[in-house]
């Protein structure tokens, strides 16, 4: 009889059963910052992959010296030696460029993933967004923009990655930043990450109009203009949502 009524006290309200709920509540909500903190390391990662592939490819390529502000990025993905839009192409070590490429789209969409609730509503918008921008990364890698590629047709391929590339992590960057809120970020990294996506796309525009009218003045360079702003951005809300306390409890833990 007293174990009856014992159960049926842990039913009521200030019960066992009421004792348990803050405790799950508490524990979805630390599992939900260790999500959050996880994320942010993966966007970190996987921007950092890009820099470090673009550099140990560069670098290997010594005669002539690659040029950041001559040659295109997709340059170190041909091992050549080819020739597109009067470039010369030969990057020794094109495979770690290729695998750059293929890595570090997928890993920034599983940083994004990993944010979840964290992106707010309408978060299919920031997933459509990173999808894009990883499947661009897994068609560069896939096909490399030779001058071979553009008359057998699989450079088509290539220029369709880079325009999802260019595209998704812009508008990747500008969602992000106006989601500073639910990101629990600062309005100025928001600030920054938008700016970041509009630079990169008037960046974009302004590197297919270098192209189609053959001028060719620092291509490279505003090639880049469409990347490295959204890939900084990237690190910097990666960094941040890495170090954040939402509590001085979940700090503890």
């Amino acid at each position: 009889m007293t174990e009856n009524l014992s159960s049926i006290r842990s039913c009521r309200p200030g019960g066992l059963l009421d004792d348990a709920q803050p405790e799950e509540a508490f524990s979805a909500q630390v599992q939900q910052v260790r999500a959050r903190r996880a994320a942010g390391a993966v966007l970190v990662v996987g921007a950092l992959i890009y820099f470090l592939a673009e550099f140990i490819a560069a670098a290997a390529w010594t005669d002539p010296p690659y040029s950041y502000t001559y040659h295109f990025i997709s340059d170190l993905g041909v091992h050549g030696p080819s020739v597109l839009f009067g470039q010369y192409m030969y990057s020794p070590l094109a495979w770690v460029m290729n695998t750059g490429f293929f890595l570090f789209g997928l890993t920034l969409f599983t940083g994004i993933a990993l944010l979840g609730r964290s992106l707010g509503r309408r978060r299919w918008l920031v997933l459509v967004t990173g999808a894009m921008l990883a499947v661009g990364g897994v068609l560069l890698a896939l096909f490399p923009g030779s001058g071979e590629a553009m008359n057998d047709g699989t450079g088509d391929y290539h220029s369709l990655g880079a325009l999802a590339g260019f595209i998704g992590g812009n508008l990747l960057a500008i969602l992000l930043g106006r989601r500073h809120r639910e990101l629990q970020v600062s309005s100025t990294l928001g600030k920054v990450l938008v700016a970041a996506g509009i630079t990169g796309l008037v960046s974009m525009v302004g590197y297919f109009a270098d192209i189609v009218s053959g001028a060719n003045v620092l291509v490279g360079l505003v090639e880049r203009g469409a990347v490295y702003p959204f890939l900084i951005g990237l690190i910097c809300l990666g960094a941040s949502i890495w170090s954040r306390r939402t509590s001085t409890r979940q700090s503890e833990l």
